[in-house]
């Protein structure tokens, strides 16, 4: 017999859920920091995903035979593999980006994923706050990473079946709801989409339903992260940058933050296209024990949406 509590819970059949070693703690290939990419695997099917993304190119195998070896026998499929990009910096970049892009497409192919996720590089050190550039692109700048952009697209699409989704990301240039639309505009829709990371978005103060609900045929894949409001008040006020914001806990467990994820999920099923919804809650560094209870509870949070 149906609860009248489960029948009010949606049926999100379009979103294919998953985790990623960044929930994990893992932002780097090697760091004695990190959990083993073993144990990884191992934790992240324990904790009922089915789908993982690849993280930093090294952390897990990049033996394509061997990678698919330890993924199946855990019952794990990769949705998608992530690289860094400059391109706003122009041709001068371009041998070193697609070196570095090759590499990551090629594998991520092997796996049989069809996704790359492309983050843009930051304006500002990640972990020691010098600023590498100015926080705002010149109209030239905007005008090199649109068109890098597209360029990088097509030839993925081309060489490697992929398709990229860039990710707006905290101290990025692809940041704000401005900025994030102003990329949006000036590239070409049937090449470049979006990997939409609700935590980010609403980190730089964007309203993640109501892109979805203005740009929704760019989303072509979702993070799912939440930020605790009054550690990000305090982070703002500050002029925290990105990485120590995260050891102070500003991207926290799913649901004590925002943006409330649920009506996140409702936008993005109402889509009608399918769609990869991976959880990615940024904890580096963080105690080797911590990672699989969060992400077991949020499994369960996120079944609970229906999802």
């Amino acid at each position: 017999m149906t609860t009248a509590h489960s029948s009010r819970v949606p049926t999100l059949d379009r979103l294919r859920v998953g985790s990623a070693p960044d929930s994990w703690g893992v932002w780097f290939p090697d760091d004695p920091l990190q959990v083993p990419w073993q144990r990884f695997l191992d934790e992240v099917a324990e904790a009922g995903y089915e789908w993982i993304e690849l993280g930093p190119h090294g952390y897990l195998p990049t033996d394509p035979a061997v990678l698919r070896a330890e993924t199946g026998r855990r019952g794990l499929r990769v949705s998608a593999g992530t690289v860094f990009t400059s391109l706003h910096r122009g041709p001068a970049v371009w041998d070193d980006t697609w070196a570095h892009v090759s590499q990551v497409a090629a594998l991520t192919a092997e796996t049989g994923a069809r996704h790359l996720v492309v983050i843009p590089s930051f304006w500002r050190d990640d972990r020691t706050a010098e600023m590498i550039e100015p926080a705002e692109l010149t109209a030239d700048q905007w005008r090199e990473l649109a068109s890098g952009t597209e360029r990088l697209a097509a030839r993925v699409r081309d060489t490697y079946g992929l398709e990229i989704a860039v990710h707006p990301h905290a101290d990025t240039h692809i940041d704000t709801e401005a900025n994030v639309t102003r990329f949006l505009d000036a590239t070409d829709p049937d090449l470049v989409n979006l990997c939409l990371d609700t935590g980010h978005y609403a980190y730089c103060g964007g309203d993640s339903v109501r892109l979805i609900e203005t740009y929704g045929e760019r989303i072509g894949y979702l993070h799912l992260k939440q930020v605790d409001p009054e550690v990000l008040a305090d982070v703002v006020a500050g002029g925290v940058p990105f990485g120590p914001a995260v050891g102070r806990g500003v991207m926290c467990e799913p649901p004590r933050g925002v943006p409330e994820l649920e009506p996140v999920l409702l936008a993005a099923q109402g889509l009608g296209v399918e769609l990869f919804a991976i959880v990615e809650q940024d904890m580096y560094p963080c105690p080797p024990d911590q990672p699989l209870p969060i992400a077991t509870r949020t499994r369960r949070f996120l079944r609970s949406c229906g999802a």
